[in-house]
């Protein structure tokens, strides 16, 4: 995420449900509400790191038996367009989705693919703390910053693929907002 001029994601905080939020944001967005889209919803919610399609197809089908992959992908774009869900690519072209929706960090597993949320506070001041003229010197340019992501890049160990892994702090592999 790290985008704090983008859309932001809907919060759970801004309705009395998870199902009245996710319709609202759905039809906010011009897409309907169904029942394979809440149910993507709802596990994109639970999860641990951030799925593929197809890791979320594979879990949502023991729910719903007979939704295909394609409704999977078309469920997680309506997600993506209603700012329910990001859509997190890399540069080989796949992709991977998250619904939490506050500025946070991410750890990649460079072998895997695997995101995870990274157990740190959004400071979004760090560019210029990593360079106090950065975005002035952008801006010369003619690029206006808007926002930025940090990804964290390495291995999880096999240990830590457990759907229970916490890290070293104690901290649990995914923090949600309240």
């Amino acid at each position: 995420m790290g985008n704090s001029n983008s859309h932001t994601l809907a919060s759970a905080e801004a309705a009395p449900s998870n199902e009245t939020m996710v319709r609202h944001a759905l039809e906010q967005a011009g897409c309907r509400y169904t029942a394979q889209r809440a149910a993507v919803f709802d596990f994109l919610d639970h999860a641990k790191s951030h799925p593929t399609a197809e890791e979320v197809y594979q879990a949502v089908r023991q729910q719903l038996p007979k939704i295909s992959l394609a409704t999977v992908y078309k469920a997680l774009e309506a997600l993506v367009e209603a700012h329910l869900a990001a859509k997190l690519t890399n540069g080989d072209g796949s992709a991977r989705y998250d619904c939490r929706g506050d500025d946070h960090y991410h750890l990649r597993d460079v072998a895997t693919g695997e995101i995870r949320d990274l157990p740190a506070d959004f400071d979004p001041q760090l560019l210029s703390k990593i360079d106090p003229q950065l975005v002035a010197r952008l801006a010369a340019t003619g690029f206006e910053v808007t926002g930025y992501r940090l990804e964290v890049l390495g291995r999880f160990s096999t240990e830590s693929h457990s759907a229970n892994s916490t890290f070293a702090d104690g901290d649990s592999a995914v923090t949600r907002p309240n």
